[in-house]
């Protein structure tokens, strides 16, 4: 019997984890909507791949989720729905006096309330869906913080909080929603702010020895997405052992 297509939404899907997250949903034969913001180029490049390696549908949607107008036109293209998976995220590095205002609230708006804008506008579609999930990529500075990345910290803790929040309120209708907490990441973000060194330091901080690939995100993104919806208010920490 063949496998009836989920008709998923990643956000972020043209960074290195959202890319590597719709390329493993894609490898099963999903139904993608891949939305960007910055990158259109290489968002239409994956889109374009991933039908043609997958026989899949997948589309993309640029938008800035910041923007509920924004938001509103995506779902006006959007109909149906059973998975909203959040990957778009920035970060800022600074101690706290000298962040100006817009750059914590850019943070702010792209790390959380990006994600609310879609959560909000995803759950009506969700609660038609007989197993409906939302999954948020989010850190292990949200629990823990990290000097000099308050508003990151800030904003990965809010999305943790809303995560644990809409588990409980949506839990009724069937939906889990759960968020991992990644360490460090090998992607494009870390390496453009992070020297050679800074990075063999941070190496050498994990027990497990190394960074993880957005591939291997990819991989427990998808674990979660087949677990049973009990599985829900987690934040299931992705380190190598860094933050036990």
């Amino acid at each position: 019997m063949n496998k009836i297509p989920r008709r998923i939404l990643i956000t972020g899907a043209s960074g290195d984890i959202g890319s590597a997250v719709a390329e493993k949903l894609a490898s099963g034969g999903e139904r993608l909507y891949l939305c960007g913001y910055r990158g259109e180029k290489r968002l239409q490049e994956l889109a374009a791949r991933l039908s043609g390696d997958y026989g899949i549908l997948c589309s993309t949607h640029i938008a800035d989720l910041r923007d509920p107008a924004a938001a509103d036109a995506l779902f006006s293209e959007i109909s149906a729905l059973d998975i909203l998976i959040s990957c778009a995220g920035i970060a800022h590095f600074s101690l706290l006096q000298d962040t100006a205002e817009e750059d914590w609230q850019e943070v702010l708006d792209t790390n959380l309330t990006g994600p609310f804008h879609m959560i909000k506008r995803a759950v009506p579609l969700l609660l038609k869906s007989e197993n409906a999930r939302i999954l948020n990529i989010s850190s292990v500075w949200g629990s823990r913080g990290a000097s000099m990345e308050s508003a990151y910290s800030a904003s990965k803790g809010g999305l943790d909080a809303m995560t644990r929040s809409l588990a409980r309120e949506l839990a009724p209708g069937g939906i889990a929603v759960n968020a991992i907490a990644c360490g460090v990441i090998d992607t494009r973000m870390n390496r453009s702010h992070l020297s050679e060194e800074d990075l063999e330091a941070l190496k050498q901080e994990i027990p497990a020895g190394r960074f993880a690939s957005p591939e291997e995100v990819s991989d427990l993104a998808a674990l979660l997405l087949d677990a049973p919806s009990y599985l829900t208010g987690q934040i299931i920490g992705f380190d190598g052992g860094w933050k036990v």
